[in-house]
C-alpha cells in the first residue's frame, strides 16, 4: 500500500517537472532582432498571434489554411506580445491587471502569471529565453524578470511611459520608445542600465504650413530592419505654432534610427508630401494618418506602413530612394494596428483592431514594380466583443479618419482622428492654438463625470463638440452647427459619448507615487491635510471627483454652460487668451472672458502634464504655486511640495 502511495507521487512530481510553467529550450538562441507588438508569427510563418487589445483574449490563426486554431482568454486589456526563443510560450501584457500573462502554446492555455509594473505594454524575450523584459508605461520603468525563478530582478527606470520594447540580434540593445516626449532609450542587457538616450527631432517649421512640420509624438513602434543597420518608428508630428487646423496641424511620420551609432538620421525621415508623395488619378496627394507599425520583406528591400487612421498600407521601396511607391486605400476592417510578413515575403497580415479580424494582403513580391493588393473577405478573430455595440461604435469612430466610412466625415480628407490629438484616448503632451488662445489637450480619463467641457466651461453637451469636428479636424462641413443634428450624424456623437462614458474605456490610472501597498507615503499624508484645511483646495477640487464643476445646474439639476457661479479666476490667465461671444451650436448664450475657468478633476493628474489651460506648468507643485488665491500664497515651499505628493497619489 505504502509502496503504491510512493509510485504515485513519484508519478506526480516527475509530471510537474516535465512540464514546467515557465522552462522553455535554452538550446534555442535567436539571432535575429526582435520587437513587442499586438501580433506575431512563428519562424516557419505557419501560426499567427494576435493581442485581442480591448478583448481580454489572445488568438491563434493558422497562416495556411486562414483559420482560427483557439481563443485564450488572458488578462484585461493585452496590449502586446512575445514569442520565446523556441517558441513554447507566448507571453502578453495584461495593461489593465498590472501582469504578464504566460501561455503555454502546447497546451494553449494561461500557465501563470507575472507581477509588473503599472500598467504593463510591451514585453520581449532576451535571446536565449531566459529573460523577459517588461516596458511598465505608468511606472516609467522596465521590469527585467528571470524566468526560471519566476521572479523580477530589476526595474529600471526610463522616464516618461515607455511602451513598445525592441530587442538587437545580438540581444546586447533593449530599445525603449517614450510615447509621448519623442525620445527612445538604449538600455545595455549586460549592466542592465540605461545608457543612452535619443530624441527624435523636429520637423522644422515651413512657410508651408500644409507641409509637413511640427514635434514628434505618439511613437507607435521600434521595428528594426532585416540587415540589423537601421530602425524605423511610425509616429505623428504635431505643430503646436499655429492654430490647430486639420490641414496644418498633425502629420505622418517615420524617422530612422541608426543602430550603430544611436542617432537619428533625420534627412530618411519619411514625411507627407515628400517621402510619402504618393498621387491619385485626380494628381492630388493622397493623404493617410496615424501610422502604427511597420512590416519588411526579408531582404529588406521594401518596407509596408500601416496606417491606423485612414486605414490604408503604404509601400516604401528602400532600395530606389526610400520613397512610398503605393498606397493601398482602405484595408478592409477598421483601425489597422498590426503587421506581419510571412517567411517568403508574399503575404501580409493586418491585425485590425476594432473590428477583430485580420486583413490578409499579398505583396506581389520583392520585385520593384509589384503591386500590394488586398484579398477579399477578412478573418474573425474573436467569439465574442466585450463591448457593446454602441460603444464599439463610438471607439471605431473615435480611432478613424477614415472620411468615407460614417454617416458624414469625421475628418476633412482622412487628416486626423480624435487619437490624433487625444493619443491613445487620452492626451498628448502638447499645447495647441486656438482662437481663444493656447489650450493644453485634456484628458478623456472621467471627461463624462466631471460637469461641464472644455477649459472653459463652454459646453454642456456632447454634442457642441460638432465644432471641434469642423473648425479643427475639418469634418462634417456640411452642416449648420446651430440647428438639431441630423439623426444619423447624432447617432455618432451618441456612440462616441457612450465610448467615452463606459467605465472600461479610461480607467483613472494607478500613481506610481504611493507605497507599494497602495498607501499614502508619510509627505501625501501631510499634504492631504494641507489640501484640506489650510491650502482650502476643497474649495474648487472637492467631492468624488475633486472638481465643482458637476454643480453647474440649472433649477431642474441639468447640467448647463448658463451657470458660470463655478467658472473660477485664479490668476493663471495668459496673454494670448481671448474673449469668446460663444458659438453657433449654444445659440451664443456661452460668452467667456480670460478670467472664467472650469476646475479639472485631480483624479489621475499626475500623468496629465504639462499643467493649466494653457500648459505653461510643466509640474503639480508650479501649477499649485500659480494659483493667487489667499490660502495659496501663504503656504511655504515645504507645504507646496506635500500638497503636490498627496495631488500625485490621487486615484
Amino acid at each position: 500500500m505504502k509502496r503504491g502511495v510512493l509510485l504515485i507521487f513519484f508519478l506526480i512530481l516527475t509530471s510537474c517537472q516535465a512540464s514546467p510553467v515557465f522552462h522553455s529550450d535554452q538550446k534555442t538562441i535567436r539571432h535575429y532582432a526582435v520587437h513587442s507588438d499586438n501580433i506575431a508569427i512563428n519562424k516557419k510563418g505557419t501560426m499567427l498571434y494576435i493581442a485581442n487589445i480591448d478583448v481580454p483574449s489572445v488568438t491563434l490563426i493558422d497562416a495556411k489554411t486562414k483559420q482560427k486554431k483557439a481563443e485564450i482568454a488572458v488578462g484585461k486589456e493585452p496590449r502586446q506580445l512575445a514569442l520565446s526563443p523556441d517558441e513554447q510560450f507566448l507571453y502578453v501584457s495584461c495593461m489593465h491587471d498590472d501582469r504578464v500573462d504566460i501561455i503555454s502554446l502546447k497546451e494553449k492555455k494561461v500557465m501563470g502569471h507575472l507581477k509588473t509594473g503599472i500598467e504593463p505594454f510591451g514585453v520581449v524575450t532576451s535571446q536565449d529565453g531566459r529573460t523577459l523584459y517588461v516596458a511598465n508605461y505608468r511606472s516609467g520603468t522596465v521590469s527585467v524578470f528571470d524566468l526560471e525563478k519566476q521572479k523580477e530582478t530589476k526595474e529600471i527606470p526610463v522616464g516618461d511611459r515607455p511602451r513598445t520594447l525592441a530587442l538587437t540580434a545580438d540581444g546586447r540593445k533593449l530599445y525603449v520608445p517614450h510615447y509621448l516626449d519623442g525620445k527612445i532609450s538604449v538600455i545595455d542587457t549586460k549592466k542592465n542600465q540605461v545608457i543612452k538616450e535619443i530624441t527624435l527631432a523636429p520637423s522644422p517649421d515651413q512657410e508651408d504650413r500644409k507641409k509637413s512640420q511640427g514635434i514628434p509624438n505618439t511613437l507607435e513602434q521600434f521595428v528594426i530592419a532585416p540587415d540589423g543597420k537601421k530602425a524605423y518608428i511610425p509616429h505623428l508630428l504635431t505643430n503646436i505654432d499655429t492654430p490647430i487646423q486639420f490641414e496644418e496641424t498633425v502629420f505622418p511620420a517615420i524617422s530612422v534610427i541608426d543602430l550603430a551609432s544611436d542617432r537619428e538620421l533625420v534627412d530618411e525621415r519619411k514625411e507627407l508630401f515628400a517621402e510619402i508623395n504618393v498621387q491619385d488619378v485626380k494628381n492630388e496627394t493622397i493623404i493617410v494618418s496615424n501610422p502604427y507599425d511597420i512590416a519588411f520583406q526579408p531582404d529588406g528591400s521594401k518596407m509596408y506602413a500601416v496606417m491606423s487612421g485612414s486605414e490604408d498600407l503604404v509601400v516604401f521601396d528602400l532600395k530606389r530612394g526610400g520613397n512610398a511607391t503605393q498606397i493601398l486605400r482602405r484595408i478592409e476592417g477598421n483601425n489597422p494596428r498590426g503587421i506581419v510578413i510571412s517567411p517568403d515575403g508574399k503575404q501580409l497580415f493586418v491585425h485590425n483592431a476594432m473590428s477583430h479580424d485580420l486583413a490578409v494582403i499579398h505583396t506581389g513580391g520583392k520585385a520593384p514594380y509589384a503591386k500590394a493588393r488586398s484579398v477579399k473577405g477578412t478573418i474573425r478573430l474573436i467569439a465574442k466583443d466585450s463591448l457593446s455595440p454602441l460603444v464599439r461604435e463610438g471607439k471605431t469612430i473615435f480611432y478613424s479618419a477614415n472620411s468615407d466610412e460614417f454617416a458624414i466625415d469625421i475628418t476633412g480628407n482622412n487628416w486626423m482622428s480624435c487619437a490624433s490629438c487625444h493619443s491613445d484616448g487620452e492626451i498628448n503632451g502638447l499645447t495647441l492654438l486656438t482662437p481663444k488662445g493656447p489650450r493644453n489637450v485634456p484628458s478623456n480619463v472621467l471627461t463624462t463625470k466631471t460637469g461641464l467641457f472644455m477649459w472653459d466651461g463652454s459646453r454642456d453637451d456632447f454634442s457642441d463638440y460638432i465644432h471641434t469636428v469642423q473648425n479643427e479636424m475639418g469634418g462634417m462641413m456640411a452642416l449648420d452647427p446651430g440647428k438639431p443634428l441630423p439623426s444619423d450624424v447624432q447617432h455618432m456623437y451618441d456612440a462616441i459619448l457612450a465610448y467615452l462614458d463606459d467605465p472600461h474605456s479610461f480607467p483613472v490610472p494607478k500613481s506610481p507615487y504611493r507605497n507599494k501597498d497602495g498607501s499614502l507615503t508619510a509627505k501625501a499624508q501631510e499634504g492631504e491635510k494641507l489640501f484640506n484645511g489650510k491650502g482650502n483646495c476643497l474649495s474648487c477640487h472637492g467631492g468624488e471627483y475633486f472638481t465643482d464643476s458637476t454643480k453647474a445646474v440649472d433649477d431642474q439639476g441639468v447640467l448647463t454652460i448658463a451657470n458660470t457661479a463655478y467658472l473660477h479666476d485664479i490668476g493663471t490667465a495668459n496673454p494670448q487668451d481671448k474673449a469668446s461671444n460663444g458659438d453657433a451650436r449654444a445659440h451664443f448664450a456661452n460668452p467667456r472672458t480670460p478670467k472664467q475657468w472650469d476646475t479639472p478633476t485631480l483624479r489621475g493628474v499626475w500623468a496629465t502634464a504639462p499643467y493649466l489651460h494653457d500648459g505653461s506648468a510643466k509640474t503639480i507643485e508650479e501649477a499649485i504655486q500659480r494659483h493667487q488665491t489667499k490660502e495659496v500664497t501663504s503656504l511655504t515651499k515645504g507645504e507646496i511640495a506635500a500638497i503636490a505628493e498627496y495631488v500625485r497619489s490621487l486615484e
